[in-house]
């Protein structure tokens, strides 16, 4: 009797055995890549000294580690876009999206791995294993320019796009943190009413204002419900419905063409343009544009918020047509709109990380695409001729620069939160695209008196930079 008891406990210890031994297999295998990829992993702590950096596109470090700290050499400037790495906290912007790449081996998931580690250490040897290195398509003299001048501001952002490619040149947002410090800073900043840890370029939405008549006229254009010769009376006020409509502070334009009225940036007239379009055409040229859809970037981005077609009144669409209404659009938008037009109609696809390198070999490339191509290039021509009248003789003076033909748009994008959102969106030279700017700043008034001078000045930058003599 005794004896058999003492199998079945023994039976019984067998199978508890069996059953942990299996599990902990399942979890070494089964579970093991997982957990050892999972950024909030204690783990990657120790793997700190031999992670990849993260660099600018001529080799400038934007994060590096030193032993077991993650270090950030443009702390606040590029906080959103290279993110943060913390043990406690997780892991942001590329640091996150790249985390793969960036994080040396790791063999908490592998036994055959862990088996060599072992056997390497009985022989005295410890071998450092290292990430991957990641380049970005940062310029840093942009960088630095575009985040001094928009900090003077307490919420604003803005990015600089080369149209050709997508490729991001320098991005930025206020408030920023610093990364150098998100241990300590995290606490605070997660819960701050002004959302420091938000990417207001990639994530804001705001109400794009007058800079959203750069797509009202290329719908218009595209579709042949006007002609640059097209003209509109503007008596400073348009009833639509039960919505009165009105321009900025009481203006009113006459009578003019479409250039003209785009120059001068008649809300009356591109009401009447949009109630031209119509709303199956306008909602046509919104999805052509990826407007409201994925903008397939690298890191996080908000889509455009668009109100339902079929919600649609005249009065919303007449809204719409110069950017106010429910229509929400993020900086990057904005810039991918201004793009389409420097890029002869063909939408570029943003990216921000150009190459994985790994041991100098490079494993991994990202070059341009196009996301769409929503308007011909005889209807960007003639957009672009529009964007120039602005800054020759219309609301964007504020961004002309000697030497080279700009084109723009101004913005005053009004909003119940308080005062406007100031925006400017301009590209260069105009003849030779080469680089976009997109600025707003929130809760200051007119786009030319705010957003236009930090446009102008990165934009001058960003030509010098970039080698680009103008015209």
């Amino acid at each position: 009797m005794i004896n058999r008891a003492i199998r079945a406990l023994n039976f019984l210890f067998v199978v508890l055995f069996l059953l942990l031994a299996g599990r902990l297999w399942y979890v070494q295998l089964g579970e093991g890549a997982d957990i050892a990829s999972h950024p909030s992993n204690p783990r990657h702590g120790s793997l700190q000294a031999g992670r990849g950096r993260i660099l600018a596109t001529d080799g400038t470090i934007l994060a590096y580690s030193a032993g077991e700290r993650r270090i950030y050499p443009f702390g606040a400037s590029l906080a959103h876009s290279v993110g943060y790495l913390s043990a406690r906290y997780g892991a942001s912007g590329i640091e996150d999206a790249y985390d793969a790449a960036l994080s040396p081996p790791d063999i908490s998931g592998d036994p055959i791995g862990q088996f060599d580690e072992i056997r390497s250490a009985i022989q005295g040897r410890t071998p450092v294993a290292h990430g991957a290195d990641i380049v970005t398509t940062i310029v840093p003299a942009i960088q630095q320019e575009l985040f001094t001048r928009i900090s003077r501001y307490p919420r604003a952002a803005g990015i600089v796009l080369d149209p050709r490619s997508g490729a991001v040149l320098a991005i930025a947002a206020v408030p920023s943190f610093d990364p150098n410090e998100i241990e300590t800073l995290f606490p605070t900043i997660s819960v701050d009413e002004t959302s420091p840890l938000l990417d207001r370029a990639t994530q804001g939405l705001y109400p794009p204002g007058s800079t959203f008549k750069i797509f009202t006229a290329s719908a218009a254009l595209d579709s042949g419900v006007v002609t640059p010769d097209s003209r509109f009376e503007d008596p400073g006020y348009l009833a639509v419905g039960d919505t009165m409509l009105h321009d900025n502070e009481g203006e009113a334009t006459g009578y003019q063409d479409v250039t003209t009225a785009f120059a001068l940036s008649s809300n009356v007239d591109f009401a009447q343009i949009a109630l031209k379009i119509g709303v199956d055409d306008f909602y046509r040229y919104l999805a052509r544009w990826s407007i409201g859809g994925s903008l397939d970037y690298q890191l996080a981005a908000s889509r455009s918020s668009v109100p339902p077609k079929d919600e649609i009144a005249s009065g919303e669409l007449a809204q719409m047509g110069f950017g106010q209404g429910a229509l929400l659009v993020t900086p990057m938008q904005m810039a991918l709109i201004a793009a389409t037009v420097a890029n002869g109609g063909n939408e570029p696809r943003p990216f921000i990380v150009r190459q994985i390198v790994r041991g100098g070999v490079v494993v991994g490339a990202f070059s341009s695409g196009t996301l769409a191509s929503p308007i011909s290039a005889d209807t960007a021509d003639e957009v672009k001729k529009m964007m120039i009248a602005v800054v020759e003789r219309g609301t964007g003076t504020v961004a002309s620069l000697p030497n080279v033909v700009v084109a723009g748009k101004t913005g005053t994008a009004t909003n119940p939160h308080g005062a406007a959102h100031s925006w400017f969106v301009c590209f260069a030279p105009a003849d030779d695209p080469r680089v976009v700017v997109a600025i707003v700043v929130e809760n200051v008034g007119y786009g030319a008196t705010f957003a236009g001078p930090i446009a102008r000045d990165v934009l001058e930058t960003a030509l010098q930079s970039t080698g680009t003599s103008g015209t």
